[in-house]
């Protein structure tokens, strides 16, 4: 599937050497998973990785942008929790790797957050 999409596939090597990497496309761009858990995405021809109150701050004092879209009717700006990955992250498997596995902590510390929906029961 990521085949179709030279970065895509040139990503999907860098964090390969952190677990299984898989990309799926969605909205126009794709969602990047480490062992199927979503870490980042790319739009627009730029990576982004997922952050949290504990891993922004690294994304920030290495220059890196949150991922920033118009909602519909462009009538409020939406930040996202996703960050760029600094460039020098772009150059080897190595140089990903710190940052892939702040996003990968984000991702599962959000996922563990996130509190599945009791069942119901159907009313007879």
């Amino acid at each position: 599937m990521a085949a179709q999409d030279p970065f895509v596939a040139y990503l999907l090597e860098l964090l390969s050497p952190l677990g299984e990497s898989s990309a799926r496309r969605m909205f126009g761009g794709w969602g990047l998973y480490l062992d199927g858990t979503m870490i980042g995405l790319v739009a627009e021809e730029t990576f982004y990785l997922k952050t949290d109150d504990q891993t922004r701050g690294a994304f920030e004092a290495a220059g890196a942008a949150p991922f920033v879209f118009e909602a519909r009717k462009r009538t409020k700006t939406i930040v996202t929790g996703y960050w760029s990955a600094p460039e020098q992250a772009l150059d080897a498997p190595d140089a990903m790797r710190p940052w892939a596995q702040l996003a990968l902590d984000a991702a599962l510390r959000k996922a563990a957050k996130t509190k599945p929906k009791a069942k119901t029961k159907p009313v007879s």
